[in-house]
């Protein structure tokens, strides 16, 4: 079931949000020894979440399409008297005494939360190869990584213990396991969706947003969160939604843009094959699919690594004295971040000003942008170094290169799976102009409706 169906199935009387968590707590406790995609279980809460929400319900007081569905929350997210460990040591007992905006909007939505999902340290990584949690594992393969650094929530979806997740995308954190685990996550724009509450990596960089199964699914989550919130300062005015699709919507007309520089360069034959396809399927439905190319992302993504490792360690810097406390690779970033000169981070932030105007030309000759979301389908755990276009690179930055800009530029992008190959999904990215998720979510949503949708993976058939 998706997370439309099952909540039709509630209002039908068909299931109860009861028989949902158990179902789901059940999935939980039987994949975990395998996935190791949750850190806290909270069934206890989630079953008496699910009750409460079964009297609502038949008292004819629905509180929306969330109402006793059950989703997870990455462990960034703060969680009244639920600890949330953001996957360190730092944290390991922190137990915060308020939710994060996200948590509150989820909640008053009806959603059932079932816990916390692993991740990689701090949200600075993409593996999600935990060295305090454990590694997270990829249903679609175990021995390989769910991506990251919303690894846990990848997985978890993937493995449909639950319907949806929350994530967050700092350089690509939500596009990525997306891709590599094959479901749906977007990333709204800068200042879409509040970021009080959740534990910040880089301030300027950091976007909260869902994954789910589907892309209606995922926007019905995105329709719950998403609004200004006055105590993030970040925060748009601007009205938020509606962001579901329409039933048989349709991309007939839309101009949708396929770079024809840097996207393309060095990645895997069977990722290019599969995302070229998608395109040609945009086009049979009527989207004009046109070549466009699009500035230096290599200097985009250079400026975006600096900005990064500035703001990370400063935000990490009263925690950098109990060193024994971070995962080595997190650590030698925040070390590297610490090396950098001020003028380095404001010479950065002035280009990084004068590259969103520039790209922002793109916007007036097409509406949205297709794209591999990565070069590659998911790498093996401990994989450090891969071979693409007869270049080896490093996983991270290649799993990282094709996603990253769009963080430093702000807009929303949209990563949704447009097939399989040699048995691992392949996840394509569609990148629109600021604030335009619905139509990001309506491309998205139409393109499935078109055949794109890819079969479940076989664990989640256990």
């Amino acid at each position: 079931m998706t997370l439309l169906e099952a909540a039709s199935a509630l209002r039908a009387r068909r299931v109860s949000a009861v028989e949902l968590a158990t179902d789901s707590l059940c999935r939980i406790q039987a994949l975990e020894p395998r996935l190791n995609s949750f850190i806290t279980l909270t069934g206890e809460a989630a079953l008496e979440r699910a009750r409460q929400a079964d009297r609502e319900l038949a008292s004819g007081a629905p509180r929306g399409t969330l109402h006793g569905i059950p989703i997870a929350l990455k462990d960034l997210f703060l969680t009244r008297g639920v600890r949330t460990t953001a996957g360190s040591k730092v944290y390991a007992d922190f137990v915060p005494d308020y939710d994060a905006a996200v948590v509150e909007r989820l909640e008053a939505a009806g959603a059932v939360i079932m816990g916390k999902l692993n991740m990689h340290e701090m949200a600075y990584g993409i593996t999600s190869a935990n060295p305090h949690y454990g590694p997270v594992r990829n249903p679609w393969d175990t021995e390989r990584s769910p991506g990251g650094s919303s690894g846990g929530s990848g997985a978890a979806v993937a493995a449909e213990t639950v319907f949806g997740a929350m994530g967050s995308d700092t350089g690509g954190s939500i596009r990525i396991p997306a891709s590599f685990c094959g479901i749906v996550g977007i990333k709204p724009t800068y200042g879409r969706v509040s970021r009080y509450g959740a534990l910040p990596l880089s301030y300027s960089l950091d976007h909260m947003g869902p994954m789910a199964r589907t892309v209606r699914d995922t926007a019905v989550m995105l329709e719950a969160i998403a609004g200004h919130d006055r105590r993030d300062n970040t925060s748009s005015v601007r009205p938020a939604g509606p962001y579901l699709p329409d039933e048989g919507c349709s991309i007939r007309g839309l101009k949708i843009g396929v770079p024809e520089n840097y996207f393309f360069d060095r990645i895997d034959p069977e990722v290019r094959s599969a995302v070229e396809a998608a395109a040609q399927l945009a086009s049979r439905l009527g989207a004009e699919v046109r070549p466009v190319r699009v500035p230096d992302i290599n200097a985009i993504n250079a400026v975006s690594r600096i900005v990064l490792l500035a703001e990370a360690s400063a935000q990490a810097g009263p925690h950098l004295a109990k060193r024994e406390l971070f995962g080595a690779d997190v650590l030698a970033l925040f070390d590297q971040g610490r090396l950098l000169a001020a003028t380095d981070y404001i010479n950065a932030q002035r280009v990084r000003r004068r590259q969103r105007e520039e790209f922002d030309r793109i916007w007036q000759t097409v509406d949205c942008l297709l794209a591999p979301a990565t070069p590659t389908t998911a790498p093996r755990i401990g994989e450090t170094l891969i071979q693409l276009g007869g270049v080896e690179e490093d996983v991270r930055l290649a799993s990282t290169r094709l996603v990253r800009s769009i963080n430093s530029l702000g807009y929303p992008a949209l990563a949704i799976p447009c097939g399989v190959r040699g048995g691992l999904p392949v996840g394509l990215q569609l990148i629109g102009a600021s604030f335009q998720e619905a139509l990001l979510l309506c491309a998205g949503a139409a393109l499935e409706d078109g055949g794109l949708r890819i079969p479940r993976c076989p664990l989640a058939s256990t």
